[in-house]
């Protein structure tokens, strides 16, 4: 059996901690490393709002090196694929050839991936794809997983559903027309404990602040860079929770 060597895109959210778990425990598959894409000038994940050092904390419990892909705050479509192509030529000279995703159904997005990979000679691993969202919210619950919503999108959640820790009692309290998973950008979350840590991460909550951003003056928008749905658009607001490390 041939082993495939694969880089893991890492949100730093639960999906992509599920996808993981189920990744690495596939013999055919790999995983030599971790890459996110992060604000170039706040230094966090991109639309997770995550400081680097709760990133890099995750890696080192996980015990995969991480590659941070520094992006600038509002990238056009253009800078997102070069600098995301200099970075996947970089690691094909190492030997990998395939990009491991944490998406659930987004068709759109899954082949937008790999359109761009196969530029480039990769496949992408989607291991959660098509697992229906209350299964796999609830696969992750009972694995012992642990995760706590960083961003709410203010279009289909209040400020209330940010800074809490993923529960049944959340998924209780979601609105029926909202994703449990969040697939579709209504929220994003942070994974701070489970199968895949050797320690959970520390860090205590700070403040909750309301950011806003700008409409794009094209249909393209950075949003399909970050990890969202291009529906997620920048005409609303959004609700982040700092976390801030623990040491």
């Amino acid at each position: 059996m041939s082993i495939k060597k694969a880089l893991f895109n890492w949100s730093s959210g639960k999906d992509s901690a599920i996808a993981l778990y189920k990744i690495l425990q596939n013999p055919s598959c790999k995983i030599e490393c971790l890459m996110t894409s992060v604000n170039q000038q706040f230094q966090r994940i991109s639309m997770h709002g995550v400081r680097v050092e709760l990133l890099e904390a995750q890696a080192k419990s996980i015990g995969l090196p991480l590659k941070i892909l520094e992006i600038p705050e509002m990238p056009t479509m253009e800078v997102y694929e070069n600098v995301m192509t200099e970075a996947l030529t970089e690691l094909k000279e190492q030997g990998i050839s395939h990009s491991v995703f944490g998406d659930i159904f987004l068709e759109d997005l899954r082949k937008y991936r790999e359109d761009q990979l196969a530029k480039l000679g990769f496949e992408g691993v989607f291991p959660i794809w098509k697992i229906p969202s209350h299964d796999l919210i609830q696969e992750f619950i009972s694995l012992g997983f642990k995760t706590i919503v960083v961003c709410v999108n203010e279009r289909y959640l209040d400020k209330s559903f940010v800074g809490r820790v993923i529960d049944q009692d959340f998924i209780n309290d979601l609105p029926e027309n909202v994703d449990v998973c969040g697939e579709n950008g209504e929220f994003h979350t942070f994974a701070f404990d489970g199968p895949i840590f050797s320690e959970p991460i520390n860090f205590e909550i700070g403040e909750i602040v309301y950011r806003k951003y700008e409409k794009p003056k094209t249909e393209e928008s950075s949003n399909t860079a970050c990890n969202t749905n291009s529906s997620d658009a920048f005409d609303y607001g959004f609700w982040y929770c700092d976390l801030i490390p623990k040491r």
